[in-house]
């Protein structure tokens, strides 16, 4: 495969699948194959009960500069309606999510980093929501998305004007949750992700729902943690002053 071929690059190590966005010439661009590709590749990862969480960054100095537009000039509702299958394919992640930002996070590329639970970006990153530069209409599901992390204003702030923001205010107004040194943004990802992969899927799940607003699984997640075993590991392992060995693994729920 040519090396430089628009693509998702997916790989698993330790617990921590990381998807990387690669289109260099175009800097991480995402193509209609690519928007297309991504639920797939993500319902495979979730089926993986080695996965236990999720990276998603961009090839090289960038995360990713939005949606290949030669690739999408045929309909503008086709192609919106492609970012949001993705979109929320990925927002729909069984197992914690997050995004690592260098460079350019912009239109589509902000529209995936907001999808992930969690963003850490690296200083001199700049975020950016462009429809209104194209005259394409943002989805309401992806707009409902952005106020609830950043809030209205800033949210229409974004939409109406389609100007970039550095990682200053991203961090304000809650786009991204740390902000990085440069050199600094791996290893505080590496860190954080292994913290993540050790604690319960049970909880992080659980949590996951409830964070996204979901009000009818109480009993269900009630039922999950009698049958998991996890709470009692997760004690057994505190009084014995040891790490604990959970064993839960997260699936996707309807």
């Amino acid at each position: 495969m040519d090396r430089t071929e628009p693509r998702l690059i997916p790989s698993v190590e330790h617990g921590v699948a990381t998807l990387v966005i690669t289109h260099p010439a175009k800097r991480n661009a995402m193509t209609a194959a690519m928007w297309r590709s991504l639920p797939e590749l993500l319902e495979r990862l979730a089926a993986d009960p080695a996965v236990r969480v999720l990276v998603l960054t961009g090839a090289g100095d960038t995360f990713c500069a939005g949606a290949d537009i030669s690739t999408l000039r045929e309909s503008a509702d086709e192609a919106r309606g492609l970012a949001v299958a993705a979109e929320e394919a990925l927002a729909a992640f069984p197992r914690p999510t997050l995004a690592a930002v260098r460079g350019y996070c912009v239109g589509g590329g902000s529209q995936l980093a907001a999808a992930c639970d969690l963003r850490f970006a690296e200083e001199g990153a700049s975020f950016g929501i462009t429809p209104a530069k194209l005259g394409i209409v943002y989805a309401s599901s992806s707009t409902r998305r952005l106020v609830s992390l950043v809030g209205p204003a800033t949210a229409k702030h974004l939409l109406f004007s389609g100007e970039l923001i550095g990682t200053e205010r991203a961090l304000r107004t809650g786009l991204v949750d740390e902000v990085l040194p440069p050199g600094g943004l791996d290893k505080r990802v590496e860190e954080y992700v292994r913290v993540l992969a050790s604690r319960s899927q049970l909880t992080q799940a659980a949590a996951k729902e409830f964070a996204a607003g979901r009000t009818d699984r109480d009993a269900y997640w009630a039922g999950e943690a009698r049958g998991s075993g996890d709470t009692g590991e997760g004690v057994a392992a505190f009084l014995e002053r040891r790490a604990p060995r959970f064993t839960y693994t997260a699936k996707p729920t309807g």
